[in-house]
């Protein structure tokens, strides 16, 4: 589907920023494992949580859905190997968790998914856990999926590196607890895009899991234990809320977002100082968030290191500013849904933003016109050519229902809350 987005005068309104991607994907996925029934308020139903729900479903987890919260009856850390190879869709974290809970059948588990999926790297995510007695490989030998699991996870001790993804740490904790032994893991290197794992451990503890970690935060120690079953209402979602605060900040505006917490351990929640730092007005207060814009944004250096599924939405930004923006420490998105330093260049270069793509970022220069883009498949680059489209106008986006892997009526919502826009 095309999207044709045209200048909008202003953005004015109060809306709910969308429930988390990420705490849904893991509040779904520790219901599966937990002892009893947990009712899962306000969760996220997009394609890519879709993917982790139906694998719960697949592993003997009996689900009802409902419009406003998510009843999952848990398997007691005993999931059934699935009747059938597993299509994960879009869903990189979906691939990367559920290869961990697999090794907790009894069988073989075969994990597959769209082609973009069959192109994430998942070698050190298996190579950290042969030491923990999992069987786990690529059919065709190449680290990618698909992905075949053998049940079997008897713990010990593993380290991974801490540069690739957060996710593989996630995956490792989420599963350990029902390890045979107790389960330590050396986080190696750098560590970058910490706040996910923060985000793990914060609902974990809230499903009665304990972790002990170091203050480096670096080194895990998870004994065998149970998750307990939870209601648990989901946090409004940083990531997605981005674009919606990137829009407001890029023209005249007046928005109010509410469902975002204060103190919530988002490594998105960044989004909120960089677009004050280029020139909005921010107001947090009583979990809602106030961004007056001025239709004037200044360039900044920026490092997203711990933030990395903002770089679309800040290249966004740059490219609607004056002056220069630096984009640093982000060359782990070029595993993302696609190579997004590379396709964030291509596309916007089409529009005509002069910038240079380096190792592990971008530096962009202010200045951009209408234009066709691409999509790529990705819903991150989808919703952030959105936002420019709304800023200069005659911005056709190919393949832009992307969007609904995680942001559902996105290009409704925005219509509400913008005058003079069509789409």
């Amino acid at each position: 589907m095309e999207i044709m987005v045209q200048a909008a005068d202003k953005i004015d309104g109060t809306v709910k920023a969308p429930p988390s991607k990420s705490y849904t994907h893991r509040a779904f996925i520790m219901a599966l494992l937990a002892e009893g029934i947990s009712n899962i308020k306000d969760p996220l139903y997009s394609e890519d949580t879709l993917a982790s729900l139906n694998s719960c479903k697949a592993l003997g987890s009996h689900v009802k859905q409902h419009c406003t919260y998510c009843e999952i009856d848990g398997v007691s850390g005993k999931p059934k190997t699935p009747k059938n190879v597993l299509d994960l869709k879009n869903s990189g974290t979906t691939l990367r968790i559920i290869t961990s809970v697999a090794s907790l059948t009894d069988g073989y588990t075969v994990l597959t998914g769209d082609k973009s999926l069959r192109t994430r790297p998942m070698q050190d995510l298996l190579d950290a856990l042969l030491p923990l007695g999992v069987s786990a490989f690529s059919t065709r030998n190449n680290g990618k999926p698909p992905i075949i699991i053998k049940g079997g996870f008897k713990g010990g001790k593993t380290s991974i590196n801490g540069n690739v993804s957060s996710q593989y740490i996630s995956s490792i904790l989420m599963a350990a607890p029902y390890a045979e032994n107790g389960v330590d893991l050396q986080i190696m290197g750098d560590f970058i895009s910490k706040p996910y794992v923060d985000m793990t451990l914060d609902i974990m503890e809230k499903f009665k899991v304990e972790v002990d970690f170091d203050r480096a935060g670096k080194s895990f120690h998870i004994d065998p234990q149970i998750y307990r079953s939870k209601d648990y209402a989901v946090e409004g979602d940083y990531s997605s809320a981005s674009y919606l605060i990137a829009a407001a900040a890029s023209i005249n505006s007046d928005l109010t977002i509410q469902n975002l917490t204060n103190d919530s351990k988002q490594g998105d929640k960044l989004i909120l100082d960089i677009v004050k730092d280029m020139g909005s007005d921010v107001k947090i207060k009583n979990n809602e968030v106030k961004i007056c814009g001025h239709g004037i944004l200044n360039g900044i250096d920026v490092n997203l290191q711990n933030a990395p599924d903002l770089l679309p939405t800040v290249a966004a930004l740059g490219a609607m500013a004056n002056g220069t923006t630096r984009i640093t420490g982000v060359e782990h998105a070029r595993f993302k849904e696609t190579d997004r330093i590379a396709t964030c260049a291509s596309e916007l270069s089409k529009l005509g933003v002069s910038l240079t793509e380096e190792d592990d970022g971008l530096t962009i220069n202010g200045g951009v016109h209408g234009g066709v883009v691409k999509s790529h498949m990705d819903h991150r680059l989808a919703m952030a050519f959105y936002i420019i489209g709304l800023k200069v106008g005659n911005i056709k986006i190919e393949d832009a229902s992307v969007y609904n892997i995680s942001f559902p009526y996105f290009p409704e919502i925005m219509k509400k809350l913008t005058t003079g826009n069509e789409t």
